[in-house]
C-alpha cells in the first residue's frame, strides 16, 4: 500500500538482561538468561518461584521521590525506556512541531501492582474507603503515554493500545500508519509491563501457563525444547523512534531500519490457545509480506513469538513452514524470550529492537536453554549461539491471548526486494 516511508531512529529498553540497548544487545549476543529467583513477594506458597526481573532497578535514579510515588512499576520503565530512545533519536525539540509528534505506549495489564495494594488496604482497613489519590492515574494503562507526552510537550496522537501480549506491537504498527498516511511525522510507540506481583504470577499459575520447573529455573524458558512446559514472566519495557524518512534525512537523523510493513489477524479459535495449524499466524504474516512487497524468499531472521508453550511453538513453527515453504529451512529464526522471559504488553517492543539490531550488526541472538529436540519443531532456531549473518530483512512476530496476531516486517532502508 502505497504511502510515505517510516524509518527508525531511536531505540529504549529496560529488560531483564539489560538496562539499556548496548546491555540489552550484548545479553542477547550471549546468551545470558534473565530467569532468577523471584525478588518483589514472598513466594512461598506458590508454584512458581522464579521470573525475569528487572536487575538493579532505582527508581530514584531517574525519578524525584514524589513521582516515584505518583508512578507504578510499569509507568517508570516505560519512561525510562522512552528517555532512552529520545536521547539516542538526538532530537532538537526546539527546532520540531511537537503537534506532528505523539506517543503510542502500551501495557497488557498495566498497574496490577497498585490496584493490588489499593485493594488490600481497602479490605484491611474496615473497608474505609480511604484510597490514594494516585490509585487511578497510577493504574491507567494510557498513563503511560500520557506521562511521556507531558515530559516533553509531544501534542501528536497519544493513546495506548491494548491486545494482551501483542500490546506493543500493535503501539508500533499503529504509529507506522499514522506516519505513513500523514498524521503524524515522528512517534515514540512500544509498551511496559510489570506483572511480577502475587495476583500476577498466581493468576497466570491457576491457568497453568507458567513454567513450574523451579528446579532449572536459569534454563526454564526453552523454547522448542520438547521438555517445554510454559513461559517465565518478565518486565520491563522497550520504546523506539518512528519518523518519516524524509524528516529523518532533512534532521541528518541516524537510521536503524525501515518500517517495510505490517500484518494484522486474528486467530478466532481460543481466548488462550493457538489455532494448532497457525491458520492466523500464517495469514498474519502473509499478510506483512504483501503490505511490504517483499518476497518471502528476501526474508532472513525471524524473531518469533516462541514463548515456550507446548502448543504455541509447535503452531508458530507449522504457520512458518506454510508461509516460507522450502526456504522456511533456510531462514534464521530465534525466540529471545528464551533470554528474558516473556515480558507480555512489551514483549513486541524489546523483541522488535531485537530485529533492528540483528539487522545493524549482521548478528543472529541465539535461543537458547536448548538440549532434547522436538520432532515437531524442525527448522533453524539458532539454538544456544548467536551466529554471523548479514540480514536484510527480519521479520518481528507478536501474538496475544484472544488470538490477536501481528506480524512486522523491518529492512535495511538502502534494500529494494527482488520480487
Amino acid at each position: 500500500m502505497q504511502g510515505r516511508r517510516v524509518v527508525i531512529t531511536g531505540l529504549g529498553a529496560l529488560t531483564p538482561v539489560g538496562n539499556n540497548v548496548p546491555q540489552y544487545w550484548d545479553a542477547l549476543s550471549n546468551g545470558v538468561s534473565g530467569s532468577d529467583w523471584i525478588t518483589h513477594f514472598d513466594t512461598t506458597h506458590f508454584k512458581t518461584k522464579f521470573a525475569c526481573e528487572v536487575k538493579n532497578f532505582d527508581a530514584t535514579a531517574y525519578f524525584d521521590r514524589k513521582n516515584v510515588r505518583k508512578l507504578d512499576p510499569f509507568v517508570q520503565y516505560g519512561i525510562v525506556a522512552a528517555d532512552e530512545a529520545m536521547a539516542d533519536a538526538a532530537f532538537n525539540l526546539e527546532n520540531e512541531d511537537l503537534s506532528r509528534f505523539g506517543v503510542i505506549m502500551g501495557s497488557g495489564i498495566g498497574g496490577i501492582h497498585v490496584f493490588a495494594e489499593e485493594v488490600t488496604s481497602f479490605v484491611e482497613g474496615g473497608k474505609i474507603p480511604r484510597m490514594n489519590p494516585f490509585f487511578i492515574t497510577k493504574m491507567i494503562i494510557d498513563i503511560g503515554a500520557g506521562q511521556i507526552s507531558i515530559k516533553y510537550g509531544l501534542r501528536g496522537p497519544n493513546y495506548s493500545a491494548v491486545s494482551a501480549c501483542a500490546t506493543s506491537s500493535n503501539c508500533i504498527i499503529d504509529a507506522f500508519m499514522l506516519i505513513k498516511f500523514g498524521y503524524a511525522d515522528m512517534m515514540l510507540a512500544g509498551g511496559s509491563e510489570a506483572p511480577i506481583t502475587e495476583m500476577g504470577v498466581g493468576g497466570f499459575n491457576a491457568m497453568k501457563a507458567l513454567s513450574e520447573n523451579n528446579e532449572e529455573y536459569k534454563s526454564a524458558s526453552r523454547p522448542f525444547d520438547v521438555r517445554r512446559d510454559g513461559f517465565v514472566i518478565g518486565e520491563g519495557a522497550g520504546c523506539l523512534v518512528l519518523e518519516e524518512y524524509e524528516h529523518a534525512v532533512a534532521r541528518g537523523a541516524k537510521i536503524y531500519a525501515e518500517i517495510a510493513g505490517i500484518g494484522l489477524s486474528a486467530d478466532a479459535h481460543h481466548i488462550t490457545a493457538p489455532d494448532p495449524e497457525g491458520l492466523g499466524t500464517t495469514q498474519v504474516m502473509r499478510n506483512a509480506l504483501k503490505d511490504a512487497e517483499i518476497s518471502a524468499e528476501d526474508v532472513d531472521y525471524i524473531n518469533v513469538h516462541g514463548t515456550s508453550t507446548p502448543l504455541g511453538d509447535v503452531s508458530e513453527s507449522n504457520a512458518i513452514k506454510r508461509v516460507f515453504g522450502e526456504h522456511a529451512h533456510k531462514l534464521n529464526i530465534s525466540s529471545t524470550k528464551s533470554m528474558t522471559g516473556h515480558l507480555l504488553g512489551a514483549a513486541g517492543a524489546i523483541e522488535a529492537i531485537a530485529g533492528v539490531l540483528a539487522i545493524k550488526n549482521s548478528l543472529i541472538p541465539p535461543t537458547i536453554n536448548f538440549e532434547q529436540a522436538d520432532p515437531e519443531c524442525d527448522l533453524n532456531y539458532t539454538f544456544n549461539k548467536a551466529q554471523e549473518r548479514v540480514v536484510n530483512v527480519a521479520i518481528s512476530n507478536t501474538f496475544g491471548f484472544g488470538g490477536h496476531n501481528t506480524s512486522i516486517i523491518l529492512k535495511k532502508p538502502d534494500f529494494v526486494s527482488g520480487k
